[in-house]
Protein backbone atom coordinates (compact mmCIF):
# COMPACT_ATOMS: atom_id res chain seq x y z
CA UNK A 1 0.00 0.00 0.00
CA UNK A 2 2.88 2.33 0.81
CA UNK A 3 4.42 1.68 -2.64
CA UNK A 4 1.09 2.55 -4.27
CA UNK A 5 0.90 5.86 -2.39
CA UNK A 6 4.48 6.77 -3.42
CA UNK A 7 3.78 5.81 -7.03
CA UNK A 8 0.56 7.84 -7.07
CA UNK A 9 2.35 10.87 -5.58
CA UNK A 10 5.15 10.59 -8.15
CA UNK A 11 2.66 10.28 -11.00
CA UNK A 12 0.76 13.35 -9.76
CA UNK A 13 3.96 15.38 -9.45
CA UNK A 14 5.07 14.35 -12.93
CA UNK A 15 1.65 15.22 -14.39
CA UNK A 16 1.67 18.65 -12.74
CA UNK A 17 5.20 19.34 -14.03
CA UNK A 18 4.21 18.40 -17.58
CA UNK A 19 0.99 20.40 -17.40
CA UNK A 20 2.84 23.49 -16.19
CA UNK A 21 5.25 23.26 -19.11
CA UNK A 22 2.44 22.81 -21.60
CA UNK A 23 0.54 25.74 -20.08
CA UNK A 24 3.60 27.99 -20.32
CA UNK A 25 4.01 27.10 -24.00
CA UNK A 26 0.36 27.69 -24.79
CA UNK A 27 0.45 31.05 -22.97
CA UNK A 28 3.41 32.17 -25.09
CA UNK A 29 1.71 31.01 -28.26
CA UNK A 30 -1.49 32.91 -27.48
CA UNK A 31 0.00 36.24 -26.43
CA UNK A 32 0.50 37.53 -29.98
CA UNK A 33 -3.13 36.87 -30.98
CA UNK A 34 -4.27 38.53 -27.74
CA UNK A 35 -2.34 41.67 -28.70
CA UNK A 36 -3.92 41.55 -32.14
CA UNK A 37 -7.35 41.10 -30.60
CA UNK A 38 -6.81 44.14 -28.37
CA UNK A 39 -6.08 46.22 -31.47
CA UNK A 40 -9.21 44.90 -33.15
CA UNK A 41 -11.26 45.72 -30.05
CA UNK A 42 -9.99 49.29 -30.20
CA UNK A 43 -11.09 49.52 -33.84
CA UNK A 44 -14.45 48.00 -32.95
CA UNK A 45 -14.99 50.47 -30.11
CA UNK A 46 -13.99 53.33 -32.40
CA UNK A 47 -16.39 52.15 -35.11
CA UNK A 48 -19.16 51.78 -32.56
CA UNK A 49 -18.45 55.22 -31.21
CA UNK A 50 -18.47 56.73 -34.72
CA UNK A 51 -21.73 54.96 -35.50
CA UNK A 52 -23.26 56.19 -32.25
CA UNK A 53 -22.11 59.77 -32.93
CA UNK A 54 -23.52 59.69 -36.48
CA UNK A 55 -26.85 58.37 -35.25
CA UNK A 56 -27.05 60.90 -32.42
CA UNK A 57 -26.17 63.85 -34.68
CA UNK A 58 -28.68 62.77 -37.31
CA UNK A 59 -31.48 62.31 -34.76
CA UNK A 60 -30.75 65.67 -33.12
CA UNK A 61 -30.74 67.46 -36.49
CA UNK A 62 -33.98 65.80 -37.60
CA UNK A 63 -35.80 66.74 -34.39
CA UNK A 64 -34.55 70.34 -34.34
CA UNK A 65 -37.09 72.82 -35.69
CA UNK A 66 -35.83 75.14 -38.38
CA UNK A 67 -33.18 72.78 -39.78
CA UNK A 68 -33.74 70.55 -42.82
CA UNK A 69 -32.32 67.58 -40.89
CA UNK A 70 -33.56 64.99 -43.34
CA UNK A 71 -31.55 66.68 -46.10
CA UNK A 72 -28.28 66.78 -44.15
CA UNK A 73 -25.87 63.88 -44.59
CA UNK A 74 -23.77 63.00 -41.53
CA UNK A 75 -20.51 61.04 -41.63
CA UNK A 76 -18.16 60.39 -38.72
CA UNK A 77 -14.56 59.21 -38.80
CA UNK A 78 -12.60 58.92 -35.54
CA UNK A 79 -14.85 61.48 -33.87
CA UNK A 80 -14.65 64.02 -36.70
CA UNK A 81 -18.13 64.74 -38.06
CA UNK A 82 -18.70 65.91 -41.64
CA UNK A 83 -21.99 67.55 -42.53
CA UNK A 84 -23.10 67.89 -46.14
CA UNK A 85 -26.26 68.43 -48.15
CA UNK A 86 -27.54 68.71 -51.67
CA UNK A 87 -30.17 71.22 -50.56
CA UNK A 88 -29.12 74.78 -49.80
CA UNK A 89 -29.32 75.89 -46.16
CA UNK A 90 -29.10 79.36 -44.68
CA UNK A 91 -26.02 80.53 -42.78
CA UNK A 92 -28.12 80.47 -39.59
CA UNK A 93 -29.17 76.84 -40.24
CA UNK A 94 -25.57 75.88 -40.97
CA UNK A 95 -24.37 77.49 -37.73
CA UNK A 96 -27.16 75.82 -35.77
CA UNK A 97 -26.32 72.40 -37.25
CA UNK A 98 -22.65 72.84 -36.33
CA UNK A 99 -23.52 74.00 -32.80
CA UNK A 100 -25.83 71.01 -32.24
CA UNK A 101 -23.16 68.63 -33.52
CA UNK A 102 -20.39 70.09 -31.33
CA UNK A 103 -22.47 69.49 -28.18
CA UNK A 104 -22.60 65.73 -28.71
CA UNK A 105 -20.33 63.61 -26.54
CA UNK A 106 -17.41 62.13 -28.46
CA UNK A 107 -17.35 64.72 -31.25
CA UNK A 108 -13.79 65.96 -31.69
CA UNK A 109 -14.36 68.31 -34.63
CA UNK A 110 -17.05 69.33 -37.11
CA UNK A 111 -16.64 70.04 -40.80
CA UNK A 112 -19.58 71.75 -42.43
CA UNK A 113 -17.83 72.54 -45.72
CA UNK A 114 -20.28 70.24 -47.51
CA UNK A 115 -23.32 72.23 -46.40
CA UNK A 116 -24.41 74.43 -49.28
CA UNK A 117 -25.28 77.79 -47.80
CA UNK A 118 -27.57 80.30 -49.52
Amino acid sequence: MKKFAITAAAATALTLTMATGAFAQSTQATQAPMTLAAGEMTKAKEATSDTWITTKVKSDLVTEKGIPGTDIKVETNKGVVSLSSTVAVTEAQKKMAVDITKKIKGVKAVSADGLKAE
